[in-house]
């Protein structure tokens, strides 16, 4: 279907106007050979008329005018008579009527005029008609008649008949010739344009079938991309770049189903065996039962908390609306590290926080940056080790705010750096444990969100290495 539209496009296009151009070409080229042929005849008569016109100018410059009229006539009669070109032409004089007179080849052959060219003659307006047309024996013939310009008797006209076989036959070469070079011209014309064509048609065909395999899954397949070094080179590699990025996100995602599947499996299992324990139990007093329903409770809840966070995840691939209000970026981190202070003092770490003095207004949505705030310390604690240090730093220019928040943990190697923000990555170093920041995009140690829950112009910078401290920087334009 590619290949039939791309090469009726051709026909339709370039095609079309090529063959439209060689025949307006040939056209005209046979039209002024036509004209170069047939008119150098004429031109070949009429300078032998002018020839005999210029005698008899000169003839009977005195005396009166019957004797110059005769004696004209008698110079023309001479002319006829000794015409040295008759097997070239047959030079005729007429009278007022169009009768022959007298012929150069003595013969009143009434088969070589019909009266057309004599006509034309009298009423052109230099006194010269021409007319081609086919003897009677099959032979075509062009006869130019001119009105004699002086008084000559009863001579009224001269005519100069001839044949026309051999200019007929050098017109045929010609056209013969015009018409093979446009054929070949033509043919080679859509020889190197089908060439060119299917030579962007193959590789397009190759590309057809592979993005159509890789629209199905086959996420293995490729394109040789360095067949062709150009547009349709460049198209096979940014092809096969997405098909190894879709590979990747694919992988990505199982993995991170599988996590997530394994998560929600730990506190089912657990609340599958408590109820059957609590089910061998009839004392409500046991102590068995009591610690049951507690660690049922607590693993419902951690359920719950890991669906709304599924469900979080979903919302935001599907766009989230935000409720943005001008509010103070100081006051917001310090809730969020109040909130977080007691748990990481429960895990033997100390938090480092000098907050300014002065507030940093910006516009954002309160719900969604405090969420950010609260699920970069979780990261930083549990990639932390006891007795480490969390830091919180923030600061502001004449038009951004940053806030930074950097740990003592294990950090990041350097090859999973740069996939910070691919969905469903997780770096090798990684820990168990599903992340409360799961709808983000996020690796170990780290959870962004500030470029979804932020209606203004932002940058993320992440300054990380493995085995030493972790930052995590975030700028907001004022």
């Amino acid at each position: 279907m590619q290949s039939t539209s791309i090469i009726r496009r051709w026909i339709r296009g370039s095609l079309l106007i090529t063959v439209l151009v060689l025949v307006l070409a040939e056209g005209l080229f046979l039209y002024y050979s036509y004209n170069d042929l047939y008119g150098g005849v004429e031109r070949a008569v009429e300078n032998r008329f002018s020839t005999v016109v210029g005698r008899l100018q000169a003839t009977g410059t005195a005396g009166d005018t019957a004797t110059t009229a005769e004696s004209r006539a008698n110079v023309l009669r001479r002319v006829v008579e000794q015409f040295d070109e008759k097997d070239k032409f047959e030079f005729m004089l007429l009278d007022a009527q169009g009768v022959i007179l007298a012929t150069s080849s003595g013969t009143m052959n009434r088969d070589l005029t019909n009266g057309t060219d004599y006509g034309r003659a009298l009423t052109s307006a230099n006194g010269i008609g021409s007319a081609i047309f086919t003897t009677p024996q099959g032979e075509r013939v062009m006869a130019i008649t001119m009105l004699v310009p002086y008084a000559a008797g009863s001579i009224a006209a001269m005519r100069i008949v001839t044949s026309l076989t051999l200019v007929d036959g050098q017109w045929w070469r010609t056209v013969a010739i015009c018409v093979g070079l446009g054929v070949l011209v033509l043919a080679f014309t859509v020889w190197s344009g089908l060439f060119f064509v299917r030579s962007i048609v193959r590789p397009l065909g190759e590309v057809e079938a592979t993005a159509t395999k890789i629209a199905k899954g086959d996420m293995k397949v490729r394109l040789p991309d360095t067949r062709y070094d150009d547009e349709i080179g460049r198209l096979c590699k940014t092809i096969n770049q997405m098909a190894e990025d879709l590979a990747e996100t694919e992988r990505l995602k199982n993995e991170f189903i599988s996590s997530v599947s394994h998560e929600l499996r730990t506190p089912l299992t657990s609340i599958r065996g408590w109820v059957e324990t609590i089910s061998n139990i009839d004392d409500p007093t046991n102590e068995n039962y009591r610690r049951g329903l507690s660690i049922i409770g607590t693993e419902t809840d951690r359920l719950y908390t890991m669906v709304e966070e599924l469900l979080d995840f979903s919302r935001l691939q599907n766009g989230i609306k935000m409720n943005c209000e001008v509010l103070d970026f100081v006051a917001e981190a310090t809730d969020a590290a109040l909130f977080v202070e007691a748990r990481i003092r429960q895990e033997g770490m100390q938090l480092v926080y000098s907050e300014p003095p002065e507030p940093y207004p910006v516009w954002a949505d309160p719900a969604r940056l405090r969420q950010v705030f609260v699920n970069l310390f979780d990261n930083a604690i549990k990639y932390s080790e006891p007795g480490g240090t969390i830091f919180l730093t923030l600061s502001r220019t004449p038009v951004t705010v940053s806030a930074s928040i950097r740990d003592q943990g294990r950090g990041i190697a350097p090859d999973d750096l740069e996939k910070v923000k691919q969905k469903f990555f997780k770096a090798k170093n990684s820990v168990r444990g599903f992340f409360k920041a799961s709808f983000f995009e996020r690796i170990e140690g780290c959870a962004f969100g500030f470029d979804r829950f932020f209606q203004t112009e932002e940058t993320v910078y992440i300054q990380d290495t493995l085995h030493s401290k972790t930052k995590h920087q975030k700028w907001l334009k004022l």
